[in-house]
């Protein structure tokens, strides 16, 4: 097995980050396994947990801003632990890639040890959370832990690890709801299954960034099965996520302003598909990242949805 390019001219470490420049020298590398220097991932899983929040909760205030305040803490916790772990199960293949190969497990920088006890002080602050939902919302959360398990295994075995991630990262659009109101509803499971599309929009453009190396490490992904037409099937995941959420706006609904909600996301999509460069490296990057604005965008539209 070849150990992969021998290039090092592309990483994904921002050893510059705030949260990693004002840390001790010794926590940085477990900031860096958390990925604090990455917030993206976190706004991606936490927006699904406010899209559901603001659903259920529709003209009260008080009640939304705390539930949202708390999945902000949920989201770190969950999403660090989420990544250490990950680290910890492709430290040999993050040592033969790129973009990872400076990553804090295989640059020596924290010992197999140190990772799991990093990942359990995160994995506590999730169950101290848990503690706070109500035995509904609590149970769909912990339905997630198999998925978070799993996921990082899956590109070993199918071209469909996209799919078991975006199962996982919008799980939260089923928690948010429940948490609020003890229930779900068809509307939620309408938005859960639209987040699961837009998840294979942004990560089959985020592994664009590694089909390069996964190609020599035999590594699998929606990005490297579809690299001779990906603006095909990301054109197909971006329309099946509108349509999934809007219908979740029909079930619930939203008044008008939801729907200019989700044509500002149709032309966010549209850029992203039209101008990406699936052969460079900090395109991808870019376009991936920017798909915060996508999560916020379904957010406010939510919002003034149930206030006007």
């Amino acid at each position: 097995m070849s150990a992969g390019p021998t290039t090092r001219g592309f990483t994904d470490i921002d050893r510059q980050h705030w949260t990693l420049r004002h840390l001790p020298a010794w926590m940085r590398p477990y900031g860096r396994l958390a990925r604090w220097d990455r917030p993206i991932g976190t706004w991606l899983l936490l927006l699904p947990c406010w899209w559901s929040t603001a659903l259920g909760s529709g003209v009260h205030w008080g009640n939304m801003l705390g539930w949202m305040g708390l999945f902000v803490i949920g989201a770190l916790a969950a999403r660090g632990a989420g990544c250490t772990w990950n680290d910890i199960v492709d430290r040999e293949i993050d040592a033969k890639v790129e973009r990872t190969r400076d990553r804090p497990l295989p640059a020596g920088e924290v010992k197999l040890k140190g990772a799991l006890i990093w990942m359990m002080l995160q994995s506590m602050v999730c169950v101290a959370i848990l503690f706070k939902l109500n035995k509904t919302a609590g149970g769909i959360a912990l339905l997630s832990v198999a998925l978070v398990a799993i996921y990082p295994t899956m590109k070993r075995f199918t071209s469909w690890p996209q799919v078991v991630l975006g199962l996982a990262f919008t799980w939260g659009a089923l928690v948010g709801y429940a948490a609020v109101t003890g229930t779900l509803s068809w509307a939620t499971v309408a938005l859960y299954w639209g987040g699961v599309a837009w998840t294979l929009v942004y990560d089959t453009i985020y592994a664009m960034q590694d089909q390069r190396d996964d190609s020599i490490i035999d590594v699998h992904s929606t990005a490297r099965r579809f690299a001779d037409r990906p603006r095909r099937w990301l054109a197909l995941f971006a329309l099946l996520a509108l349509a999934a959420w809007a219908i979740a706006g029909h079930l619930a609904g939203l008044k008008p302003i939801y729907y200019a909600g989700l044509l500002a996301i149709a032309l966010h999509f549209a850029w992203q598909i039209v101008f990406l460069k699936p052969d460079d490296q900090a395109d991808c990057r870019d376009k991936f990242r920017s798909n915060k604005y996508v999560g916020l965008i379904l957010t406010a539209a939510i919002v003034a949805a149930n206030l006007t």
